[in-house]
Parts: structure tokens; sequence; C-alpha cells
């Protein structure tokens, strides 16, 4: 790291304040973050007026977030061949294509394609504005200063966003969200058109040698993945054949991708980025964490509108409390673990109480008449807890050398952007449909004649109660479940910051019996002479 001159930017006209420039281009990030394929937050209108399923509106979500992650590997590589005005440019105008097919059109595929395109050009976007200001938020290009700036931002834009969706499908309809972030969009093609100029701060640098047929392969691949989780509840797993294809398809594709990689000059990832712990670490961590972390997107939004009875309005709400906890993950990840530089297990294991605290507060606490007050502390210590560990994780990698570093960040948006979530709940959401069976089961067992409460009460009633029963008692076994995963997982990471080690203990003791059975037996050998 090391001190830089004055920071500028160049690339914009010369009437532009020095000291308004930077805000300027976080203006413009924050309307890229807001903008994409589909809106989830507005998943239930969208799935009432076209007529598509939830599982479809979900895997279009999820195909923006694979195309986000694609773009890290090459992003760069666009950078330095096309300057800042044409890139917003190019930028602004796919995506506003997009959003004007999400919204019209009712075909899945190109529902999934326009928001895989979207995902992949909001990314690039998002990346020539952060890139811009790296100098201006850290003269020294600390990543963990600079990482913190970038979760604050994105988690807090995606907050900010569920919250105009939901009111804006609310008070009018959801494609109203399309057409105002249309408008933001050609605001954002005015203002580059007016302050910036077409400047290039190195020579030109064409976009030869890039895999791109690697990077598709990479895509398939975890979208047929994504397919899997999102689609297998809904057509029996592998007693269908649209999942046993996605399988197929899906390894076959990996293995074709993975021979490639092992004779082509420059893949898309190369096989050595995987070989990193750094790297395959962080993905087994950031799966734990995706199912620890499930219940938010299925078991949360179960227990609020089918329990609790709130309407979107309210459910949506919550989004300010995660933003709250957001705001003061970041600014407590950037006051320890950027400035006062502490270790990443201490981080870690900070993140794992906060997540762990989040799933005891739920067990022990829900209820049907929980006060909306109580869920508050849950929530905010999920989302301080999520953004630390984000926050470390990617910046453990800039272990990585700098060749391989932006290829183990595209490897870490497949886990923790895309595939991470929806296997999180598709585990979960299996448990439950199990768990739903085994206490309906197990409650409805004497709900019959002999029971004069239940004779008493019409059949239609009493069935939604024992439904109702049964989901409370699911949810409660699945947050002690996942309560009981998390200690085991905390006491691992405490057991590995503690100076006792299971070796230190056992090796002492095992000595200790093995010269006492030797003298046994050496006692009764010279017994057996005499």
């Amino acid at each position: 790291m090391h001190e830089t001159g004055p920071f500028s930017i160049p690339a914009m006209r010369s009437f532009v304040p020095e000291k308004l420039r930077p805000w300027i281009i976080i203006l413009f990030v924050i309307v890229f973050q807001f903008s994409g394929g589909v809106y989830l937050s507005a998943v239930s209108e969208m799935v009432g007026s076209t007529a598509l399923m939830q599982e479809d509106v979900m895997m279009a979500g999820y195909a923006s977030m694979v195309g986000m992650a694609l773009t890290f590997t090459v992003m760069f590589r666009l950078k330095f061949r096309f300057p800042s005005k044409t890139a917003f440019l190019i930028c602004s105008t796919v995506i506003i294509v997009c959003n004007l097919v999400c919204m019209y059109t009712r075909s899945i595929p190109v529902l999934v394609v326009a928001c895989f395109v979207a995902g992949f050009f909001r990314m690039w976007a998002t990346f020539e504005c952060n890139s811009t200001i790296q100098l201006w938020l850290t003269p020294k290009r600390d990543l963990s200063v600079f990482f913190c700036f970038i979760y604050l931002l994105v988690q807090g834009c995606i907050q900010l966003s569920g919250l105009i969706t939901a009111y804006t499908a609310f008070w009018a309809k959801w494609e109203f969200m399309h057409w105002l972030i249309v408008g933001l969009l050609l605001v954002v093609m005015l203002a580059t058109v007016v302050l910036f100029r077409n400047f290039r701060s190195m020579p030109k640098l064409p976009l030869y040698g890039i895999d791109w047929l690697g990077g598709l392969m990479w895509g398939i691949t975890v979208l047929c993945a994504i397919f899997v989780c999102v689609y297998g509840e809904h057509y029996e797993w592998y007693e269908s054949e649209y999942i046993r294809m996605a399988t197929i398809g899906g390894a076959v594709v990996l293995l074709l991708n993975l021979w490639r990689a092992s004779f082509i000059r420059h893949p898309f990832i190369a096989l050595t980025t995987w070989r990193y712990p750094v790297v395959y670490i962080t993905l087994l961590l950031y799966i734990v964490i995706d199912i620890l972390l499930a219940p938010s997107h299925l078991l949360e939004h179960i227990y609020m509108e089918g329990i609790l009875g709130y309407d979107s309005l309210n459910v949506i709400s919550m989004n300010w409390v995660v933003l709250a906890g957001v705001i003061a993950g970041a600014v407590f990840a950037y006051c320890t673990f950027a400035l006062r530089k502490w270790r990443y297990k201490a981080m870690t294991v900070i993140a794992f109480v906060a997540i762990t605290g989040y799933l005891m507060i739920f067990y022990f606490t829900i209820d049907y008449n929980l006060p909306k007050e109580t869920l508050w502390l849950p929530v905010f210590l999920r989302s301080f807890g999520y953004v630390i560990i984000a926050i470390c994780f990617i910046t453990s990698l800039s272990r990585v050398p700098f060749e391989h570093f932006f290829e183990t960040i595209s490897i870490q948006g497949f886990v923790s952007a895309g595939l991470g979530g929806a296997l999180g709940s598709a585990i979960l959401g299996h448990a439950l449909q199990g768990a739903m069976k085994k206490n309906s089961m197990l409650l409805g067992s004497t709900l019959d004649r002999v029971n004069e409460l239940a004779v008493s009460i019409p059949k239609g009633e009493l069935y939604g109660a024992l439904q109702q029963q049964a989901l409370m008692v699911s949810m409660k076994e699945l947050y002690g479940w996942l309560t009981l995963f998390s200690l085991f997982c905390l006491l691992l990471f405490l057991l590995k910051e503690s100076s006792i080690r299971p070796h230190k203990v056992l090796h002492p003791t095992y000595r200790s019996i093995r010269r006492l059975v030797k003298h046994n037996l050496r006692m009764d050998a010279v017994t057996e002479r005499t």
C-alpha cells in the first residue's frame, strides 16, 4: 500500500466542482444498485398479474445474481477498454431494455436471460463507479476500508430498493417500479452526456483473449444448480425429469469446463484458483452461513404473514431494522477490522455469535401473539452478523495473488449471491415439509370421534387449527436444530481460537493410561512367575 497524489476524476468535465465529483458518482452507483431485472419485494404482485409461479420469479432473480458474479473476472478488461462515459451509457441502455423486457414478457426463458444480462451490466456499471472513487475512499488502497463501504452501499441499497418496490406495488402497480428505474437511468444518461467526457488514462486494451465460452459455461453450471434448488420441491425432486436433466446437464457442463480450463491458455477461471485454501474455506463457510440464515427467506415470511397476519407493508417495514443492522455492522467492521486490524478469526466469531443470537431469540420467543417490536433485535443481529462476515470473507481473498484475485471474487459471488441462498432455502424448505407431515400426524392422532372437543368443532376449522399448530411446532423445531448447529460451529471457532487444544488434553491422558496398563501387565507377569 502506498500514498498517491491528490484525488481527481479526470473523466468529468472541468466545470464540475472537484468536491462534488465523488458524490455524483455515489448517486450514480445508488441508481445502478436499485436497478435490476425483477424486484423480488413485489414477487406476490408479479405472480398474481403475470400467471407465473413464485419459483419462476425467484429463478429470474437468482439469474441476475449469477450475471453479476460473472462480471468480476472481466471487469478490469472492460474498464481498460471503455472510458467511463461510454460504460455508463452502454450499461444504462442495456438495463433499460432489460427492465422493459422483464415488465412485459411472459416467457420464463426470456425473463431469466434478461435478468442475467441486466445483472452483468449492473455490476459493470457499479464497478466503474466504485473503482473511480476508490482512492477518494482509501488513499492507501486498503481493501478492508474499501469493502466496508462496498457492503454498506450494496446491502443498504438492497433494503431501500425492497422498501421502494413494496410501497410502489402497494399504492400503485409493480410495473411502476420498473418505470421509476427507467426514469432514473435516463437521468443518469443525461447527466453522463453533460458532465463526462471521453477520457482514457491509458491506451485502449482490446477484449481479445477472454474466455467468453468458459464464462458462459460457468453461468450455465450455476444456473442448473440453482434450478434444482428452486424448483426441486415443486417438481418432487428427482421424481421429475426436469430436475434430473438439470442435474446431469450441469454436471456435464462443469466437467467440460474444467477439462477446457486444463489446457487453454487463459481460462475464465483457472484451475489454480481453486487450490488456494482461503477460496474453498470461505466457500464452505458461506454455505454454512446461508443454511443458518435460510429462515430469513422462508420461515420469517411464513411466520409474519401466516401466523401473525401482517400485511405486505408491515413485513417490508422490517427492512428498516435490517438497514440499521447493516449500518451498525459496517461501522463496527470499519472501526475494528479496518482501522484496528482485528484478526479474521475474531471477526468471524463475533459474526457467528450474532447469528446464533438471532436463531436463539426466535427459538425461545416464537409465539402466536408476538409483538412486532420483539422481532427487531433478532433481525438486527442477523444483518449485523452477515455484514461483518461478508466484509471479512471478501477481504481475506486479498491474500490470493492479483492475477487470480478477481476470479476468486467471482467464485465467492456464485455462492454468496446466488447458489448459497437457493441451497439454504431448498434444504430448509424440504426439512419444513418433512417436519410438517410428522407433526401433523402426531398432533392429529388424538383428533377423532372419541375426543369430545374435536367433535364439537367444524372439520374445516379443526383442520386449519391443526395445520397452524403443526407449522408453529415445525418452525420452532427447525430453529432449535439450526441453533444447535450454529452453537456447534461457534464452539469449533472458539476451540480454534483458544490455547486449549484437544490433542493437548487427550495426549497426556492417553500416555498416563498407557503407562498404567503397562505397569499392571508387568505386575501380572511377575505374579504369574512367582
